[in-house]
């Protein structure tokens, strides 16, 4: 018995619908194109410098497994709750307003930070949870509106991809209309690299 077109259509559309769920993390983002391309060793941002001073065993972390996570559904799904569990807990505000001063980097245990403080805080619990810190980068980027901020990194094999404090939405890195400036190098926590054309950078560094 032949099948209608329009019982061949409904079947076509189900079996692509089948794939869509098999593939997962795949049929609710857009692939990252690829990882972002990074330069030589650049200066250290002034508040991770002193972030570090304060938490040496921090920044002289050198993962073993260099290579990028395996990007699953459970792993998307982990990203995106963290993601939004961080920013619904911490309630923002700057450095000035908390310590009377800027650039400081901490994490946010009393609930209350800037972009940096939230990056931290990601990347404490996603590695609590069995990622390697060679995949989640502290990035600094610019916005499109010509100020500094910071954002999560998280190398896949699947591409770069990233949490921001801005968005509980996990975005490719590409997609986000931010350009990006430096990051952690990801074989030494107390070390960073350029991002291919960034541009200068607008928080405070060090030499």
């Amino acid at each position: 018995m032949h099948s209608s077109p329009v019982a061949l259509g409904l079947r076509l559309l189900a079996t692509a619908a089948a794939a869509l769920a098999t593939a997962g993390w795949a049929g609710g983002v857009a692939s990252a194109a690829g990882g972002m391309a990074t330069g030589g060793l650049t200066s250290q941002p002034i508040g991770h410098y002193e972030f570090c001073k304060a938490n040496p065993g921090e920044c002289s972390i050198r993962p073993g497994d260099l290579g990028p996570a395996r990007m699953t559904t459970a792993l998307w799904r982990q990203l995106g709750s963290v993601n939004a569990a961080v920013n619904a807990a911490v309630k923002p505000m700057s450095d000035l307003e908390i310590y009377g001063k800027d650039e400081v980097w901490a994490y946010p245990d009393k609930g209350v930070g800037d972009c940096e403080d939230y990056v931290l805080e990601k990347r404490r619990r996603l590695n609590r949870l069995g990622m390697s810190l060679a995949d989640l980068l502290i990035t600094v980027v610019r916005k499109p509106d010509g100020e500094g901020h910071a954002v999560l990194t998280v190398r896949t094999d699947k591409g770069d991809y990233i949490l921001d404090n801005l968005t509980d939405k996990v975005r490719a890195w590409d997609q986000t209309g931010y350009r990006y400036l430096k990051r952690q190098a990801i074989n030494n926590t107390g070390r960073w690299v350029s991002i291919r054309d960034g541009q200068q950078v607008l928080v405070g560094s060090v030499q």
